[in-house]
């Protein structure tokens, strides 16, 4: 694995500890999206200049039911300790199922009702125009959440006004709570849409990192706002998890669940033992 794939499956295995102890939780869209925001923190936003700052650029978690992932991420950013992953969801936690400024000073902005992180994240990348600032805007959208009308009516202002400082990233996963996308509200052609908008549109692999920080790293096209559409597995490195909707949120793992689980993510015994004495 390279350096990177590894702090990703470090990621993923932070994910699944934080959810078996809070007994609560989404693992799917949280594993799926566990690659892109490894390439994001570690290898494209710039550096933070203060102490408790992720970065210089702003990162908006639209989906923010994947705060476990968030969560996650700013534990190998040294932001949070693998012991207070163990707290995700419980009462007077500053890591409760959605991300929350007042309680994180590292969290730009508090997101939770699909479609509304994303429509914040335009606002930043225009007020960001209006100053010249060269500061960027990242932010990681469900698919499903893109069955919300604000995504659209935000996507058409940032085309209009060329928001080019705006990069979005679309977790495809195809699934959703209780079915494929297809089956609910279908999305395609999904490129397309987004093109007649006004935005420069890259069509990748969401687990290939490579491929990743190359599209991240792109110039945008003239003032275009860019987006990702990043197409990833839900429930991703876990094989009883992978492709399920059953296993999107509201789950509780039991201690065979964690441990298969962990051991699918590549934990050998020492690792499982080290996590249980946290």
């Amino acid at each position: 694995m390279t350096p990177t794939e590894l702090i990703a499956q470090k990621v993923r295995k932070n994910i699944i500890w934080s959810i078996y102890h809070a007994k609560s939780g989404h693992p799917g869209g949280s594993l799926s999206c566990s690659d892109i925001m490894t390439i994001l923190f570690h290898k494209v936003m710039s550096a933070p200049r203060t102490k408790n700052r992720l970065s210089e650029d702003s990162f908006i978690l639209s989906k923010g039911h994947a705060a476990p992932t968030l969560y996650a991420a700013a534990a190998t950013k040294g932001l949070l300790t693998t012991a207070e992953l163990k707290t995700l969801r419980s009462i007077n936690s500053p890591l409760q199922g959605h991300p929350d400024v007042k309680h994180l000073p590292w969290v730009d902005v508090s997101t939770g009702s699909l479609g509304q992180g994303f429509s914040v994240a335009v606002g930043i990348a225009k007020g960001l125009q209006l100053k010249n600032s060269s500061n960027r805007v990242f932010t990681l959208l469900g698919d499903g959440e893109l069955q919300e009308g604000q995504v659209w009516e935000a996507a058409m202002f940032s085309g209009h006004h060329g928001l080019s400082q705006l990069t979005a990233i679309v977790d495809y996963n195809k699934l959703q709570s209780d079915a494929s996308n297809s089956e609910i509200c279908n999305l395609e052609p999904l490129m397309d849409k987004w093109q007649s908008f006004g935005w420069q549109v890259i069509n990748i692999d969401g687990h290939d990192h490579q491929q990743l920080l190359a599209a991240l790293l792109a110039d945008n096209a003239s003032s275009q706002p860019k987006v990702l559409i990043a197409h990833t597995i839900k429930g991703k490195g876990i094989d009883f998890m992978e492709n399920m909707p059953l296993w999107h949120g509201s789950v509780t793992l039991s201690e065979q669940q964690y441990i298969d689980a962990m051991t699918s993510l590549g934990c050998s015994s020492t690792e499982l033992e080290e996590y249980q004495n946290v």
